[in-house]
């Protein structure tokens, strides 16, 4: 079944905008809601693409959306927050959607979730993601659901997070150095979930996503500042000072460098149950190597990043 028209919920997002260029590409018409239409300039010029202001936790809000599509995909979710935030992002938003798209009989859903996610997983995060899961794979949609390890590309918050904190610092005090992800390349990770909108092979079904090779957490750190052209030693940090340092840097304002929970989410290492991971082959994608990607965006010189860097200088 052809699947032209898609409400994309966190279309906006780091993943999303891979997404919807590439729903675009094909030829679907894609409505993506914004609480901040105007942070989404680079999808409001994209020929099929509509971004609306919206507030999707509003129930009415969110009906109105799914009416008339023929799929939806949520990528909507937050690394940090409150108990109720994540429940109310990972959980009741993933319920709201399969009630809305029961409604409007719009069977076909795609959603996002994480490796490790488990409503008995040891943080708020996981575990929210967890019962999400749980809401998806409990209704009678014509569900595929994706979980991906940690995602990495131009405009991640992960590998860019460790470059700067290399520029800023001579030595990096880590918590959970010995955590294991098995980074993937966003562009992999958007071209799995589009291959499989129209695809009825994927209807039911799990999908772990993962790249081709298993790092530490130090190693990542070791090789975002390396890439980034400011090599430092990484200090690996007992777990009492670890929960300290998390404490003080949610104490400061902004979003923070990391969390308590964050480190809790790190005890289960974000790595494909199967190993060597191989993508299923209905996906339609080959897994892209972290550190060729990677080390042109992380020293500046990856197309989208010098665009990107003109755009901030400019204001745009």
């Amino acid at each position: 079944m052809r699947h032209s028209n898609v409400l994309v919920l966190g279309g906006s997002g780091f993943i999303g905008r891979y997404l919807v260029n590439f729903l675009v590409a094909r030829g679907c018409r894609v409505l993506v809601p914004s609480r901040r239409r105007d942070r989404s300039r680079h999808l409001i010029l994209l020929p099929t693409c509509d971004v609306v202001d919206a507030n999707i936790m509003d129930d009415a809000t969110l009906t109105r959306l799914v009416a008339d599509q023929d799929a939806v995909i949520n990528l909507v979710g937050i690394l940090h927050g409150t108990e109720a935030d994540f429940q109310r992002v990972h959980a009741d938003l993933p319920r709201r959607v399969v009630a809305a798209c029961t409604k409007h009989r719009v069977r076909r859903l795609l959603q996002v979730s994480a490796l490790g996610a488990s409503t008995s997983a040891p943080s708020m995060y996981l575990c929210s993601k967890g019962a999400g899961e749980a809401h998806v794979l409990a209704s009678a949609l014509a569900w595929t659901l994706f979980r991906p390890s940690t995602v990495f590309g131009v405009e991640d918050r992960f590998l860019n997070l460790f470059a700067k904190l290399a520029a800023w610092f001579p030595v990096l005090p880590i918590g959970g150095a010995n955590a294991k992800f098995q980074p993937i390349w966003v562009e992999d990770v958007a071209h799995a979930i589009i291959n499989s909108v129209d695809n009825e092979e994927t209807y039911g079904k799990s999908y772990e996503l993962a790249g081709p090779r298993i790092y530490t957490l130090r190693e990542l750190v070791e090789f975002a500042a390396k890439a980034a052209g400011h090599p430092r030693p990484v200090v690996a940090l007992p777990d009492g000072l670890a929960r300290l340092q998390a404490r003080v840097l949610e104490l400061l304002p902004g979003t923070p460098l990391l969390s308590r929970d964050n480190l809790e989410s790190m005890k289960i290492d974000s790595v494909a149950s199967k190993q060597p991971f191989v993508p299923a082959p209905e996906l339609g994608i080959r897994l892209t190597p972290m550190e060729p990607e990677a080390s042109l965006y992380l020293a500046g010189m990856h197309p989208r990043s010098r665009f990107s860097a003109l755009r901030a200088r400019a204001r745009r």
